[in-house]
């Protein structure tokens, strides 16, 4: 089916999930077109970008003196202003062939977001060529319309979004945040705590793609069935010399026991805040996990046995909140409440 003229001039709506470990952009009518990491390599000598996204993450701890590798957000909010507008601008460029399409754009921000934050990531969709205003979602709305959830009923739906430098738990009911937790521990703070523990305990020095690789081979958040091995790579810290050591998943389950508590701590203060008829409503229908930290092994059954309820893993986690930003562009007029709702200004 052809578009109609106007929409082909104006540029197409897109809606991005800008997360500190990966940016997801949606094009209306197309889907997701474009997964890559939140990574910038840059010429040190005068600042300009030399890769972004999957080539720039090649680079990261592999660059020559005069390059550098910048991840312009931390935990979910930007860090470094100039290398974050040019990265946006380069994925619209990527999704939008034509320079002058300025498209509407619905951004995600994490809901413990401060206001001078968000006009940050505003300003940003802005410079980078997005039509004024920029509309802003809180990352766990969108994460449980991408899921799916019900969110306009009055209801009580759990969602909790682990990315990769936030953990958002929220309680949503008749299209609002009802009761909410934002913490900045999630999936970095994961792999910080592998490269201390191989650190301390192999005297090893480990890089932060290999630490990331370990979680996502051997992590897990709850004893499993049966118990891996794997040899992992880095440098001894006493001979300075290449060495590799075996560690367990049980090893690995202790390194990262103090970020996992703490998410299981934030979903248990938010049940603790939620009204008693929502609470109800959620002991009945379970809780949502989505992100990319939904991934880490034996985490449904760790919540479980920690809070009680039943734990439901979304279907494709890592675009639960690039497809739930998707969606009120789809359905602007309905959803709409949602986005303005989360304008604090």
């Amino acid at each position: 089916m052809s578009e109609p003229w106007y929409s082909s001039v104006m540029g197409r709506d897109m809606a991005v999930d800008l997360g500190t470990a990966n940016t997801l952009v949606y094009v209306r009518g197309r889907g997701v077109v474009l997964d890559e990491p939140s990574v910038v390599a840059v010429n040190a000598r005068d600042g300009r970008p030399l890769a972004v996204g999957t080539e720039a993450k090649r680079m990261i701890g592999r660059t020559p003196g005069h390059i550098q590798a910048i991840r312009p957000l931390k935990d979910g909010v930007i860090a470094d202003f100039d290398v974050c507008e040019k990265m946006l601008r380069y994925f619209i460029q990527r999704v939008h062939q034509r320079r002058w399409a300025k498209p509407r754009m619905v951004i995600c921000v994490p809901s413990g977001i401060t206001g001078v934050e968000q006009r940050a990531v505003q300003e940003a969709a802005e410079y980078a060529g997005a039509r004024k205003p920029a509309y802003i979602i809180e990352e766990p709305m969108a994460a449980a319309i991408g899921a799916g959830l019900p969110v306009h009923e009055p209801a009580g739906n759990m969602i909790v979004d682990i990315g990769g430098g936030t953990t958002e738990v929220a309680v949503i009911s008749l299209g609002g945040i009802v009761a909410s937790e934002s913490i900045r521990i999630a999936g970095d703070e994961l792999d910080e705590a592998i490269v201390h523990y191989v650190k301390k305990e192999y005297s090893l020095a480990l890089g932060e793609r290999t630490s990331e690789e370990i979680k996502i081979a051997l992590g897990s958040a709850y004893p499993l069935e049966e118990e891996l091995y794997a040899e992992i790579r880095g440098r001894d810290l006493v001979t300075g010399l290449p060495k590799t050591v075996v560690v367990s998943t049980m090893e690995i389950r202790e390194a990262i026991e103090e970020p996992v508590a703490a998410i299981c701590d934030a979903v248990k203060v938010t049940l603790d805040k939620t009204p008693p008829e929502l609470a109800a409503d959620i002991m009945g229908k379970g809780i949502v996990v989505t992100g990319g930290g939904a991934l880490l092994h034996g985490l449904e059954e760790r919540l479980h046995s920690e809070t009680g309820m039943p734990i439901h893993i979304a279907d494709n986690p890592l675009y639960s909140v690039v497809n739930g930003s998707g969606q009120c562009l789809e359905e602007f007029d309905a959803l709409k409440q949602v986005l303005i709702s989360s304008q604090h200004s």
